[in-house]
């Protein structure tokens, strides 16, 4: 029998870390907290991001129960940081190979 790249038993969890990341607003979130390599506030990102807060909180809130980030609270503040390092990993794999489509597209329309 061949091997699986995912075996059977992770498809659904496989398919819940990917339905997470499909919100723009959390890649947004994500990118911000990969660009400072630190952990950030709620209202870090809400500035950064010009997101309003409680759709902030809602996200991160989200990525944190699925294991995506940790957080740690600071009497009123509340901080973020990105506790699974495969997220670097896929965002610049992804984003990667679609700045290439893009660039090659650019090529195909200067060229005609």
């Amino acid at each position: 029998m061949a091997s699986q790249l995912i075996p059977e038993e992770l498809l659904e969890r496989v398919a819940q870390r990917f339905k997470t990341l499909s919100e723009p607003i959390r890649l947004q979130l994500l990118n911000q907290m990969m660009v400072t390599s630190d952990e950030m506030s709620v209202m870090q990102l809400v500035e950064e991001t010009g997101q309003q807060q409680a759709n902030v909180s809602k996200h991160l809130t989200l990525m944190a129960r699925e294991g995506i980030l940790v957080r740690r609270k600071e009497g009123q503040k509340v901080y973020y940081r990105i506790n699974d390092p495969s997220i670097h990993g896929i965002c610049t794999l992804v984003c990667g190979r679609l700045q290439q489509e893009v660039d090659s597209n650019l090529e195909l329309v200067e060229k005609s």
